[in-house]
């Protein structure tokens, strides 16, 4: 009982955060209409334009991220509020692309009963969407279902693991739109527009919810880096500005660098680098960075 409140409460709490972002996503759409319909057709209107859909982004990001952390704390009322607010029908995938078939292993016995004999029933096909360098296809994991002779349940390989749970997108084209982001500075707009050029749609608030739930998926190594880097003996580290995103201008923002790296003293530890980002230069934000 006390674990069902406890679910409801994460649940609860994540709905209105979620409310929140929903609120400022419809803002900024409706400013970035008016400003498409009435500004003028300038430079600076379509730079603005531009920043209004980055905002829109972050916020897109953020969204997903919140129901990604909700339905990891919360799976069973999670599953009950997709099914009551089912989500928008996902964009078939492209009929055009090669297929790659990877058969699972088929049991060797009845999960139910243990018996060995079984016969073939048909099969169960998961499509996953993945990426090689300038190379789309699709993925079909199939999982051979079985009947037991004896006592005549179905019996099939266990479903494969997904970076992110009931995503389509696969393992290398997460990590292609995460390092198109992050390291070279591509937005997800013109990301999406550089798949719709090779044949493939993708939606900006699709790649978006991948962002998000990539956030939640990755927090595991993230933390083991940390461990690694303020267990050294001893940290480098320094600050360094990095323009952000504000109302209709950018910002001064700081990103933060500690470094481990122990091979000019005879250290063999693996070197390692931790990135903080703050709003402002205060001395708070590396005293907390440094903690214990």
């Amino acid at each position: 009982m006390i674990l069902a409140q406890r679910e409801q409460l994460i649940l609860a709490k994540s709905e209105v955060t979620v409310g929140r972002l929903e609120i400022e996503r419809l803002k900024l759409m409706l400013a970035k209409a008016r400003r498409e319909q009435f500004g003028q057709s300038s430079e600076r209107g379509k730079l603005l334009v531009e920043q209004l859909e980055l905002a829109i982004e972050d916020l897109e990001e953020t969204q997903a991220e919140q129901d990604t952390k909700a339905e990891i704390a919360a799976p069973e009322a999670a599953g009950e509020k997709l099914a009551r607010n089912p989500r928008s029908p996902r964009r078939p995938l492209p009929d055009n692309l090669p297929v790659e078939r990877i058969v699972e292993p088929a049991p060797c016995a009845c999960g139910k009963c243990g018996s060995a004999r079984l016969h073939k029933l048909g099969e169960v096909v998961s499509k996953t969407l993945e990426c090689e360098p300038r190379r789309w296809k699709i993925i079909e994991h199939v999982r051979e279902k079985f009947s037991c002779r004896d006592c005549e349940a179905i019996t099939e390989a266990p479903a494969p693991s997904h970076p992110i749970p009931l995503g389509f997108a696969g393992p290398s084209l997460l990590a292609m739109v995460l390092v198109n982001k992050f390291l070279l500075h591509q937005p997800l707009n013109r990301q999406s527009k550089t798949f719709a050029r090779e044949g493939i749609e993708i939606d900006v608030s699709t790649l978006a919810d991948r962002v998000g739930a990539c956030v939640v998926a990755l927090a595991p190594l993230i933390d083991a880096i940390r461990i690694h880097v303020m267990s050294a003996e001893r940290i480098h580290a320094d600050d360094t500005t990095v323009p952000v995103l504000a109302k209709m201008k950018a910002v001064v923002g700081r990103i933060w660098t500690y470094v481990r790296d122990d091979r000019p003293f005879g250290g063999s530890d693996p070197p390692a680098a931790l990135f903080y980002y703050s709003r402002n230069r205060a001395g708070e934000h590396p005293q907390g960075h440094l903690a214990g």
